[in-house]
């Protein structure tokens, strides 16, 4: 019987470490990477069983990450490990394909509880993430995403992270002048003015810790 294949994904260094050694006994870690574009080219390049990563990662979230992965690997299956319980970002999680959600709150411990799970053909939800946990979590912002574009909010990330226009067009592969209407879009759709108010939405948003 073949193995099935993991890649890992998460910026922090220890807490790759520590999904390695729990998952490397029972699963081939076939790579880990620390960015979200990262694992768009890995997840293309090794073709995966499933996908473990973090929702919040540097040049591009695992949420837009996963939808771009599901375009060209639309069976390939995610599970997200992650600080964010908000029902907006485990809806969109789910939206992008993810069959399983674990809170880095309650130790990661049940990580090959949720690797089973979905490898088996079952969704897995952290318990900490019930229904009234949930509730009590509602972010009323959270629905703003919903009304950028993918290359919006690829943009918005990038912003945010401090990258400059000419950067930001380099790592997106698109024209400084098309990042410019980007940012407009951005202004006017989120209702700010700044980049300073731009990197607090995109923290709202999720898109950057």
């Amino acid at each position: 019987m073949r193995i099935p294949r993991i890649l890992l994904a998460d910026d922090h260094p220890v807490m790759l470490d520590g999904m390695r050694a729990l998952l490397a006994p029972y699963y081939e870690i076939s790579g880990t990477v620390a960015d979200g574009r990262d694992v768009v080219h890995m997840a293309l390049r090794l073709k995966p069983d499933l996908i473990v990563m973090d929702v919040a990662m540097p040049l591009l979230n695992g949420v837009d990450a996963a939808i771009q992965i599901r375009q060209s690997l639309p069976e390939i299956l995610l599970v997200f490990v992650t600080m964010h319980s908000s029902s907006a970002t485990i809806k969109a999680a789910f939206e992008a394909g993810a069959t399983g959600y674990v809170l880095k709150s309650g130790g990661i411990k049940e990580l090959p509880i949720a690797v089973e799970s979905v490898l088996s053909g079952r969704v897995y939800v952290s318990l900490s993430a019930s229904t009234q946990h949930l509730k009590r979590h509602q972010d009323p912002e959270g629905g703003a995403v919903h009304n950028l574009s993918m290359r919006e909010r690829e943009t918005l990330q990038l912003i945010a992270e401090g990258k400059a226009a000419k950067e930001i067009a380099y790592i997106m592969g698109i024209s400084p002048k098309t990042i410019a209407f980007h940012r407009s879009n951005l202004r006017k759709k989120l209702g700010v003015r700044s980049t300073a108010e731009l990197t607090k939405r995109a923290i709202k948003l999720t898109l950057i810790q």
